[in-house]
């Protein structure tokens, strides 16, 4: 299982940065509607292969973020 709600992890990481997916779009190279839609569809960040692999071998799959020093 993927414990982290990706969605919710960019969108309060956005808040924290004073940032939007538009902003983060443009400096990616991409549009806004293709980031929206990589956050909202988890399993494509994922791979949902991946996902069942270490299930099956008993384990959760848990993101950490860590800030980056300037």
């Amino acid at each position: 299982m993927l414990i982290n709600n990706i969605e919710m992890d960019v969108k309060m990481k956005c808040i924290e940065e004073e940032r939007t997916q538009s902003q983060i779009a443009e400096n990616i190279g991409t549009s806004p509607s293709y980031v929206n839609k990589i956050i909202r569809n988890k399993e494509k960040i994922m791979s949902k292969v991946f996902l069942d692999m270490m299930e099956d071998l008993g384990y959760d799959v848990q993101l950490n973020y860590v800030k980056r020093e300037s």
